[in-house]
Formats: C-alpha cells, structure tokens, sequence
C-alpha cells in the first residue's frame, strides 16, 4: 500500500497556492554599453518553511499533480508584483512557463492583469529547452499564442544543450539568453560552436543576445566578447523584494519579425506559388532521402530532423537502423505516418496521422540546423504498380523561410514525449542543513539519519533519476556525486546527465543505456565524463539499477559512479606497450582473416562469424540471409591488361559492396573472383523481401561501368540468394543454394 504523503508538507503546499501564498522577487536585466535597466526577471518564491526555495516548491507541487495551479500562481504574483512595485513601459518583464503545462496556462487571463499594468507592461515569456524536448507542438502554439497577444519570446539556457540551438529557427525568439557557463567557463570548442550559431541568428533576425551569471568585471568582459548586448547576474544587482526604480531605464529591441508562423495546411503547401515541380519514383525519393539524414548526422545535436513516412509498415528495420543512428547523432528527430506509435524506438518522438490528415499523402524529410536547411517535400500522385515504382511529384528546397514553415507543420502534429503519469510521492522536508534532501525524494530516504549520512559519507558518487519526468532530470545527488561532476548540487539537480558528457563520450556505451532505460533494466557502463566548468575528462564507471513503485511500474534509476581513470589509464599504457611489441607472428595471424588485397575478411573468417550469427538468429526467431556475387570476365581482364588492372577491378568491386551495405552486414572475399554478403538481424516476416533488395541493388552497383586502362568497361556479375531457415539451417546449405540460384558450381 503506498503510504499517503507527509502533512506538513501537504499543508506548505496548500498555504503556498493560497492567494498570497507565493512571491516574486526581481532581478534587473541591463544593456551592457549603457548600464540602463531594460527589464526584470520575475523569480518565485514560496512561503517560509520547507518549500521557500522555488526547487523544492515545484518538486513538491509536481509530485503533487498540482504544477499547473502552482505555474499560473507565480506569475500573477510575478504581474502583481511588477504593478505594485511600479515597473511600466518602456521596461518588460520576464516570466517562466513550466513545460509540463505549456498548452493548459491560462496566459488570456493574465492579459487582462497585464493591461492593467501601468503603461501597458511588456511581457517576455521564457521557454527552456527542457519544453522543447518534451512538449514541441503545445510550445509552437504556446509561442504564436503569446505572439498574438504581443508579448515577447525568450530562449533560455542556450548552450546547456545543444537543442535549444537546433530549434531557435523555429522558435525565432526576441531574446536568445547565454547558459551562464558561456561567461563563467574557459573558452573551448563547444562555447565557440554555440556562439557561432547564436550570432549568426542574432544578426539575421535583430534579436538580442543576453548573458547570464555575470558576477565579476571578468564575466562582463566575456559577455561583451561572446557579442551580448544585454546582461543579468549580481554585478547590476541580486534578486530583491522591490526592485530599484531610480535607475535609467531603456527598452528592449523591437520584436523580431517572422514571416513564417502563417498556417500550413502541411508542408506541401509550404511551397512559394510557382515552385517548379519534378515527378520521380519513390526509389529516387528514397536515395534523396537517405542523402539528407547523411547531412543531418553531419550537422550533429545541433539539427533538427522531420520526416513522415504515410504509413507504419514503411517504416522497415532497414528504417528504423538509420533513425537510430540519427535519434543519437543529432538533436532532435521525429516520424510522422498513419499507425505509428508515440515512441517508434527509444528517443524518436512519433505521430500517428490520421487517414484524412493531408501529411498522409505526403512524402517529407526536413533539416534544420543554425547555418543549414533544406527540405524534400513530395505529394503522391495515387499511381499504381510495384512500391518502388509509385510516382510522387516533389520540390527540393534550401530556402530558409519554407523549411522552417515545413518542419513547424510537421512538429505541430508531435505529440508528447511517453511519460508514465507520476504517482505522488511521500515527501518529508529536511530536518537539518547537515543532511539537506530534496523534499521531492524524501521518501527514499524517510526519517532514517542513517542512510543520509551513509549516502553523503559514500565514495562513490550516488544521484537519482526520475524518468516520469520531462529529460529524465536528476532530483537527488550525494556529497561524491557533486565532486565527481565538480558542480554543486544546485547546478545538477532538474538536469539530465548527458550535460556530463563530453565529444569523446563513446555514443554507442550511451545507446545502450538509453536502450536499458527504455526496457527498465539494468546497465553497467564505462563512460568518459567532463568534470566542472573545465570539462575536465575522466572515466566513469557508472552501474544504473531501476526503481519500481507499489504497481511495479518503473519510476526512478539510482545511478552508481566510481572515478576509474587511474585504471583505465594504466590499462591503456599497457596496451600501447604491447602494441608497441606486436610481433611477427601476430602479423601473420591478421593476414590469415584478411584479404591483403580487398581487406576484407577472409572466407573462413566470415565463415565463424556467420555461424554467430545463425545461433543468435535461432534464438530470437530472426532470419539472415546469405548473397552470393561472382564477378564475370576477372580472367580476361588479367590476361589482357594484367595482374595489376585485375586487382584494381576487385578493390573497385569491393568499395562499391562496402558503400551499399548496412553496419553490421557482413562481406567478403570468397574465392578469387567471388564475394560473399551477410546480412543478420533480418525480421522474420521481411526477410525475402529485404535479400531481394539488397540483392538487385548489389548487383546494379557491382555491374556499374569500370574504368580498366582508360577505356570504360561494363562487368556481368551473376548473384544468388539464400535465406536462415527458409532455404537452410547451415552455412554449407546455405552457400549451396545460393550458388545454385546464382547458376555457379558450389564453391569449394
């Protein structure tokens, strides 16, 4: 039975919603030339007691389901507060939203509250980007809602995570504000890419640059040189009750223009009148596609990516290897088509569209990226014939303004990330400042003193995770945990951990964390983490375990870390010293299982490695297929032209196999003018169809004119296809009837 939460707790929770019950205070925001105050930053505070502090006030009121009552009741105090205290135009006004309640704040409300400020106080919103991960359709209308009212847009904390860069086009903010790291840390890589970004938007749209955090006359000079113009932090003054009136007063820049939030029925209807049409196949749309997602994961996290694929089963295991690959590699990617779930693999936001929606016609692939975009937008045209053949007519655009409208139509239909619904928690404020806990994971801990001090005396570095939250953010760190991540637990408590990682983190160890956090298990990983405002590396040796409520449903990962860089530096320095001593006979050994020519592996090699491959496939029901290609005319080509013009011909060969292939398949050089292809982790029901495939586009390929002594010389390739366990069970079997299909003798 789950046990009721804390009454006391419930009781400063009641009395903070009260009318009265919570404040704000303000915190000026000045031009940094001039030193004018241009706008306050309204901050909440709840009453005196336990929830006082504004994180342990939304801790309390989220796990209490009571985030929208507690949001819409700070910033009336926050519209109260600035009329009371007297700030008017020309002066604005900054208040937050909380993401989990973007589509349901009551903003028509407070306008009336707003217009009775004197002088008609401007209002900026400000969004996180821990809204645009979770919620990216409620805050596109929650943005042209607070638009329509004429009040301004702010992004906050760009440069915490390289997503809020990826979606400035499509927020198009009036004020885009610095994460204090910006100004507070040494300049590296990472502060030059986003300021890269953030003053190549600036400049376009006339927006202003605010830095956060500015406490010293060093910071100031950083603000200036990141090319800021405005600045907020205790050097012009710390959150106060009532702000200072006396000092000069400027106004914020004019809003930005944006002539692209006009309604679109679908991206297709995006396109400028006159747009010149072209009519393809779906096999061209297709490589076209493939094209873009290439120069998506080229752009990295700060690219967003929207596609939509008209139904579910076009969305093949051939699909879904790719998507994973750019759900890892960028910073945000969705699937839109009819039957798709919310979440078609772990970290791709999916919709599933109605059969009248017209996006269902559509064929869409869009990319968007600070310097960067473009958009194929196709519409099918209801031909019939084979799948590959289906004709769509279609436009490819890098103009700005339609890309932006496109991928808004397509995020607009984005729903919510798969929350599981919070159950509230038994939540008990700290008893001492000894052993401070979070009231929101009190009851991890209930009263026991013990397990405090046993969990802030630890070496190792001990947080919790909620995963019933938006980003899965942190909501308990020990003492270890803040000197490992070289933060104070203020700067990491309500973030996610990836912050932790760094460009040399190994994205496969991340997948399959991700992966055993969406299966609810657990993971023993080895990461290279950052440490402090350096972002100084070191080897994390993390072990996360999953934590269930009552129902068994999963709630919350406690997370492990040890600082293993002593052992695995040393590992390293043995390992180069072998390397250093590798001898002869190892040399030989990896001739043995490489083709010195191709550098492909050897037939025997491949050999074990399909035999691999056959067990795991009888053990998850998969099916691998198994494709035979025998270049004809490789003889004759040597004994006209030479060794030397044979063997460019089969490199030739190999790289176009390579370039065709999946990660993961398989191939080799199976006899002397043979190669053999693997293809495992087949789905069982689309085997046939996907070694039928690959099997014609290898062939196409290795066909292809070859230039052999300048004269362009066209191949015959026979090719042949066998399948586990529709055509065999062995290897053997399966050589045999692929190289009967292929019309060859079995190779010996």
């Amino acid at each position: 039975m789950r046990p009721e939460p804390d009454a006391s707790l419930t009781a400063a929770l009641d009395e903070a919603l009260r009318p009265g019950g919570v404040r704000s205070v303000f915190q000026p925001i000045v031009e940094l030339d001039t030193g004018r105050v241009v706008a306050h930053e309204a901050l909440a505070r709840g009453p005196e007691g336990p929830l006082h502090r504004p994180d342990h006030l939304f801790a309390a009121a989220r796990a209490a389901g009571r985030l929208a009552e507690l949001d819409g009741a700070c910033r009336v105090a926050a519209f109260e507060g600035a009329s009371r205290h007297g700030i008017a135009a020309p002066l604005a006004l900054f208040v937050n939203v909380e993401p989990e309640v973007l589509d349901t704040a009551p903003l028509d409300e407070l306008l009336a509250i707003a217009d009775a400020a004197p002088g008609r106080l401007r209002v900026v919103l400000e969004i996180t980007e821990r809204a645009i991960a979770a919620r990216p359709a409620e805050l596109l209308r929650t943005v042209a809602r607070v638009r329509e009212l004429g009040w301004g847009i702010a992004l906050d904390d760009v440069g915490a995570d390289p997503m809020s860069l990826a979606f400035m086009p499509l927020l198009r903010p009036d004020v885009v504000k610095l994460d204090l790291r910006l100004v507070q840390e040494r300049p590296g890589p990472a502060i030059a890419q986003i300021m890269n970004a953030v003053n190549a938007y600036a400049q376009t749209t006339g927006a202003a640059v605010l830095a956060e955090g500015i406490e010293d006359d060093r910071h100031l000079a950083m603000a200036h040189a990141l090319g800021a113009t405005l600045g907020q932090g205790w050097l012009f003054g710390r959150p106060s009750d009532a702000p200072a009136t006396d000092r000069p007063a400027g106004a914020l820049p004019a809003p930005t223009d944006d002539d692209t939030t006009g309604p679109a029925d679908s991206p297709f209807s995006c396109l400028p009148e006159g747009t010149v049409l072209r009519r393809a196949p779906k096999s061209l749309l297709i490589e076209l596609s493939k094209q873009l997602e290439r120069e998506a994961m080229r752009l990295g996290k700060t690219c967003v990516v929207a596609a939509t694929f008209q139904e579910a089963r076009h969305f093949t295991p051939s699909t879904t290897q790719r998507y994973r690959d750019l759900v890892e590699r960028t910073g945000f990617v969705c699937a839109l088509g009819e039957g798709l779930p919310v979440e078609p693999l772990p970290g791709l936001r999916g919709t599933d569209l109605s059969p009248s929606d017209p996006v269902r016609g559509e064929w869409d692939v869009v990319v968007l990226a600070p310097h960067f975009s473009v958009a194929l937008l196709a519409r099918d045209l209801g031909t019939t014939g084979p799948d590959l053949e289906r004709q769509f007519e279609y436009a490819l655009t890098y103009d700005r303004d339609v890309a932006v409208r496109a991928a808004r139509s397509l995020l607009d239909r984005v729903a919510p990330g798969a929350t599981r619904a919070p159950s509230a928690p038994v939540v008990r404020p700290a008893t001492s400042a000894a052993t401070t806990v979070d009231p929101y994971v009190a009851q991890l801990l209930g009263d026991n003193a013990i397990v405090r001090r046993a969990l802030d005396a630890t070496p190792s570095g001990v947080c919790l995770v909620d995963v019933r939250l938006p980003d899965q953010p942190m909501v308990y760190v020990n003492a270890a945990f803040e000197r490992l991540a070289g933060l104070p637990r203020e700067e990491l408590i309500g973030r996610n951990c990836r912050f932790l990682q760094g460009p040399d983190t190994d994205p496969a160890a991340v997948a399959r964390i991700r992966d055993a956090i969406a299966a609810g298990e657990e993971s023993r990983e080895v990461l290279l983490n950052v440490r402090g405002p350096g972002r100084t590396p070191w080897f994390n040796e993390l072990h996360l375990a999953p934590v269930f409520d009552d129902s068994g449903a999963l709630v919350q990962y406690i997370g492990v870390q040890v600082d293993v860089t002593e052992r695995i530096e040393a590992e390293r320095a043995l390992q180069r010293e072998r390397d250093r001593g590798l001898s002869y006979l190892a040399q030989i050994q990896e001739l043995a299982v490489t083709d010195p020519l191709t550098g492909l592996p050897t037939r025997e090699h491949v050999q074990r490695q399909v035999e691999t491959a056959l067990w795991n496939a009888r053990a998850t029901g998969d099916a691998v297929g198994l494709l035979v290609l025998a270049v004809q005319g490789h003889g004759e080509i040597e004994s006209q032209h030479g060794p030397a013009a044979a063997e460019a011909l089969m490199r030739t060969t190999t790289e176009r196999l390579r370039s065709r292939l999946r990660r993961g398949d398989l191939v080799a050089r199976w006899t002397r003018d043979s190669f053999a292809v693997v293809l495992p982790d087949l789905a069982a029901e689309s085997a046939r169809v996907e070694v039928d495939r690959v099997l014609e586009d290898l062939g196409t390929a290795v066909r292809g004119p070859v230039v052999v002594e300048g004269t362009p010389t066209v191949l015959s390739v026979s090719v042949g296809a066998a399948r586990f366990p529709a055509d065999a069970d062995d290897v053997a079997g399966l050589l045999a009837v692929a190289d009967r299909a292929a019309g060859r003798a079995p190779a010996r």
